[in-house]
């Protein structure tokens, strides 16, 4: 009989290698007890936050490596994925880069850089504000909405890819709620040192 470690478990068991007629009979009374529960494993158990973090992370890089494959496909290469993601955020409205940077969470030097590759490749259109020169209004040019409309398209088939049957669409639905809610829990935390469970 040989010893494995199953890395899904992270536990050792036994493997028969040679049927059943290798296991020796287990006396009654040398069989382990039951299992109990155990508050403390329970606690410790199942998916913790930096689990999840690490994940989502992943998720993102590797959605960010097809992203650009899609794009090589569109004939855009004058955009990395991120400045698409950001046309996604001005959407349909007209926003000033205060509200751009609020409502996407950029940092301030990566938004206007990027804001001035999308500015420069005709994806939006910035003019100044008519009560206030020095702030700069955007929106999105034909361009941009027609490069919008093309991604949607492809993320369609993506979406199918994940959302096969009515379970899988309530499977996203919930992993989608959960991030908001965590998104919502940590910015309260950031924002008012809430860390603490009341």
């Amino acid at each position: 009989m040989e010893f494995k470690f199953s890395k899904e478990v992270g536990l050792f068991r036994e493997v028969p290698t040679g049927g059943l007629s290798e296991l020796p009979p287990v006396p009654q009374s040398s069989r382990a007890p039951a299992p109990t529960s155990n508050p403390m494993a329970e606690e410790t158990s199942g998916v913790s936050h930096l689990d999840l973090v690490r994940v989502v992370e992943r998720v993102h890089r590797r959605y960010l490596d097809l992203f650009r494959l899609d794009l090589g496909r569109l004939g855009v290469d004058d955009l990395s994925p991120s400045q698409v993601m950001m046309l996604f955020t001005i959407g349909a409205d007209e926003l000033t880069v205060r509200d751009l940077i609020d409502r996407g969470y950029y940092l301030g030097s990566n938004a206007s850089y990027n804001l001035k590759r999308l500015v420069e490749g005709g994806y939006v259109d910035r003019s100044a504000s008519e009560r206030d020169r020095r702030s700069a209004r955007i929106r999105l040019s034909d361009k941009g909405r027609k490069l919008c409309d093309d991604v949607r398209r492809m993320d369609e088939s993506y979406h199918r890819l994940v959302t096969r049957n009515a379970e899988e669409k309530r499977d996203l639905e919930i992993a989608f709620k959960t991030l908001q809610r965590l998104e919502n829990v940590w910015t309260g935390a950031l924002r008012y040192g809430e860390t603490k469970i009341p």
